[in-house]
């Protein structure tokens, strides 16, 4: 298994930045897959992107393509979420989430369960 834990959430005005990291311990991170999801008031949780074991690979929800950079450093055992041109409907608990297996297939990877640990979330909030 692994162990994630979110940081970096905050409150941000609409057309900002805000970095999220992921810091992962318990299973050698580079044969991980990362998936981050996002969850608003009284919605369910979506997909946002994930990035391969390597890093080489990502991608993205249609909502946030464009705005939003997955990256991973495994020497630090950390995932980022780089977000930026930030909107009011961005606002939500963000999870990261690990997949341990080794299937880089977009339909799969965009299911939750999918997914076999996942963090506590850490809110971000944008204001308009």
């Amino acid at each position: 298994q692994v162990q994630l834990v979110e940081s970096g959430g905050g409150l941000v005005q609409a057309g900002g930045s805000l970095r999220l990291a992921c810091t992962a311990s318990g299973r050698t991170f580079s044969s991980v897959i990362m998936g981050w999801f996002r969850q608003a008031p009284g919605r369910e949780r979506e997909f946002v992107g994930a990035i391969s074991r390597s890093g080489i690979s990502t991608f993205y929800a249609d909502s946030v393509k464009g705005r939003f950079t997955i990256s991973r450093d495994n020497a630090k055992n950390m995932v980022y979420l780089q977000m930026g041109s930030l909107k009011p409907e961005d606002t939500a608990v963000y999870y990261c989430a690990a997949e341990l297996g080794e299937l880089w297939l977009r339909r799969r990877l965009e299911q939750m369960s999918t997914y076999d640990s996942w963090g506590q979330g850490t809110q971000v909030t944008v204001s308009s």
